[in-house]
């Protein structure tokens, strides 16, 4: 096995980027309290963790008290669906969503149609976009929210959203997206877009795991999930990992900052690698849509030996090369087909045979030229 690990897994999670290590290490020692707390320990704490929130707020164009921390990105979509859709004393109502989204909003879904809410699951196209005419034909009286994810996990889809929330917004519905994915990799500007609640965890864009955070447009009301203390403004009781926060404050002013330039380059790398991949594997083709995708993200498939995807992983992996089989997430239920691809019209065995290759801030050009050698060798040694 290679010593050296090249790393293309980024949509799973990403590496902590050392300036946001060295923003979080104060926290971790002289400067650990909790910011409910007056002494002097705990108003730094508060200061931190105020602080980030204004970080992550300028990321999204938002007010810091639009913000709210939570521990994950699926902390923040059950928020966002639960508290919306089912507070105290109020009746379940319409719920919409696509039939691609991750699990953190699909089984919240599930489990609201359970205790008696509807649910509209919209179909997408082959390649993996939500049609913005199916959202109008969908809307009811009674819709209180529509969720679509602004860019899809395991294929790398960009959705439109704008276009999107602006219909949802016609019928009087909330719309919420789930930007997991997204955050620090496209523009998102949650007010020029007009979104309700918008999804974030720090951990895809190199802050820390254990650490998410949920855009609430001011106005929007909102049951919270977990009682206590009243931290978060009532929204989300807990201590606050005070360390993660200023992490992810940290990840989101260096997106913010570095956005441009760092997707330019991905997108340059991406599409070299595709092309000459392309060169290479006769049999390779690109999973979802050509151009709206995220800057980093590809998602291939090799015609007739889907079914040995896990294979190339592996093998990849035993030449140090990280990539995956699918999304992080569905790595539980490997022998299942992909939902997304099921959703987009693949066959049960072609939609368990896709590769993700997904690029980030720390992939070189040598990484790529790694890739470029190992998978034509891996994929001609499953074809012998």
């Amino acid at each position: 096995m290679s010593e050296r690990l090249v790393y293309l897994d980024n949509a799973a999670t990403t590496p902590l980027d050392p300036r946001v290590r060295e923003a979080m290490d104060p926290l971790h020692g002289t400067l650990a309290g909790n910011p409910s707390s007056l002494h002097r320990a705990g108003r730094a704490a508060r200061a931190a963790v105020e602080g980030a929130r204004k970080q992550v707020a300028d990321l999204l164009g938002a007010k810091p008290d639009e913000v709210i921390f939570t521990a994950s990105g699926t902390e923040a979509n059950n928020l966002a669906l639960v508290g919306v859709m089912a507070p105290e004393g109020i009746p379940l109502g319409h719920l919409i969503t696509s039939r691609i989204e991750h699990p953190s909003v699909l089984e919240v879904c599930r489990s609201l149609e359970r205790r008696g809410a509807s649910v509209t699951y919209l179909p997408v196209d082959a390649n993996g976009l939500v049609e913005p005419a199916d959202l109008a034909s969908a809307l009811r009286p009674d819709t209180r929210l529509v969720s679509v994810m602004a860019a899809n996990n395991v294929v790398g889809t960009v959705q439109p959203i704008t276009d999107l929330c602006r219909i949802a917004h016609g019928a009087g519905a909330l719309f919420h997206t789930d930007a997991v994915q997204a955050i620090g990799k496209i523009p998102l500007h949650a007010g020029d877009m007009g979104m309700d609640l918008l999804s974030m965890s720090a951990h895809k864009l190199n802050g820390p795991q254990g650490v998410g955070a949920l855009f609430i447009r001011s106005g929007v009301p909102l049951a919270p999930l977990i009682h206590g203390g009243g931290q978060e403004k009532g929204l989300r009781s807990a201590t606050e990992n005070v360390a993660g926060i200023a992490g992810f404050g940290a990840a989101a002013e260096i997106a913010k900052r570095e956005r441009a330039k760092e997707s330019a380059r991905l997108v340059t790398l991406r599409e070299r690698l595709l092309e000459e991949l392309g060169r290479h594997i006769p049999n390779l083709y690109l999973i979802g849509d050509r151009y709206r995708r995220l800057p980093g993200h590809l998602c291939l498939g090799l015609a007739g030996r889907e079914g040995e995807a896990i294979k190339l992983m592996l093998d990849l992996d035993e030449r140090g090369i990280a990539v995956s089989s699918g999304s992080a997430c569905s790595a539980h239920h490997r022998s299942e087909p992909s939902h997304v691809l099921s959703a987009m019209g693949f066959d049960p065995i072609t939609a368990r045979g896709s590769l993700r290759v997904t690029l980030g801030r720390f992939t070189s050009e040598e990484d790529i030229d790694l890739l470029l050698q190992a998978l034509p060798e891996v994929a001609a040694s499953v074809h012998s």
